[in-house]
């Protein structure tokens, strides 16, 4: 079980990610082709389902490039495994913070967008509704150094996020987004298609206070998150995450995260309490 909140220190969300490392029913092997050490054959082609599409179900965490620090921005093509991130400045680490890391001109706030993220941050992040057990937001799900299972079946993909014991669906059933008459919701409606071996994942229906990131870029009820899922080899799923929300940003912009499989382990339990609210202490409350 944890209750650390991880958006507390980098050090507390590379130590928990560490400890993910040996999860629960060590040693048990997972299913998938093997090399001759035995080992999970990360480098082999992607499973596919009965209906010839890509297979995403598995345990994954978020990837970098190998001895180096290659940003989101990251192609398929590099070897695998991938090193987990090991400093605060290391993608995807740094862009759980801060989505906007990997761009030099920062992201393209609205004047309202940049004034709610400087306070936010101005304020330690105390408000982001991590620091309350409420969900964290999508981007910050992706990016989390925390593990996440996904299942999929031709109709649904469900996600099982450690972090904060989150779950997410993906209906990928033919249905429509609904329209705007629909309650928002931390996570909104998330509806996906396939375009050839690619994923499209559309979500609307937001709450108009999700944080993108811990330091709180804003996204608001206005706001629509596309993502493209593609698994790139057996070890290696790549989503492209493109933002548009008209009322906190002047334009869409994209960020890349990529994800490595976790083998011979699973998940472990997740129980959030608020009493770890502490770690979010705003400057007007330091002592």
């Amino acid at each position: 079980m944890r209750n650390l909140k991880i958006p507390a220190t980098v050090l507390a969300a590379l130590a928990i990610n560490a400890i993910s490392a040996v999860g629960q029913w060590p040693g048990y092997p997972s299913p998938g082709p093997r090399t001759k050490e035995g080992k999970i054959d990360l480098a082999a082609p992607p499973p596919r389902m009965a209906d010839g599409k890509p297979d995403f179900s598995g345990l994954w965490e978020p990837a970098r490039a190998p001895g180096g620090r290659g940003g989101l921005s990251m192609n398929g093509t590099l070897p695998l495994p991938f090193p987990i991130p090991s400093a605060p400045d290391d993608p995807p680490i740094a862009q759980f913070f801060n989505i906007g890391a990997g761009f030099k001109e920062g992201l393209p706030f609205t004047p309202w967008a940049a004034q709610v993220r400087a306070q936010r941050k101005g304020d330690n992040n105390k408000d982001n509704p991590d620091a309350a057990c409420l969900p964290l937001g999508l981007t910050q799900l992706h990016m989390h150094p925390q593990p996440r299972k996904v299942f999929q079946t031709p109709r649904e993909i469900v996600i099982l996020y450690e972090a904060n014991g989150n779950t997410r669906q993906i209906l990928t059933d033919g249905r429509r987004l609904p329209n705007h008459d629909a309650t928002p919701w931390w996570y909104g409606y998330s509806a996906g298609h396939w375009d050839s071996d690619t994923l499209v994942v559309e979500t609307t229906g937001f709450r108009d206070d999700v944080w993108l990131d811990v330091e709180g870029s804003p996204l608001t009820s206005s706001g629509k998150m596309t993502e493209r899922w593609r698994r790139v080899k057996f070890g290696l799923m790549q989503i492209d995450i493109t933002i548009e929300d008209p009322k906190a940003y002047t334009k869409p912009f994209s960020v890349r995260v990529n994800h490595q499989l976790m083998a011979d382990t699973e998940l472990m339990e997740f129980v959030c309490q608020e009493r770890d609210a502490v770690h979010y202490v705003g400057k007007d409350e330091k002592k």
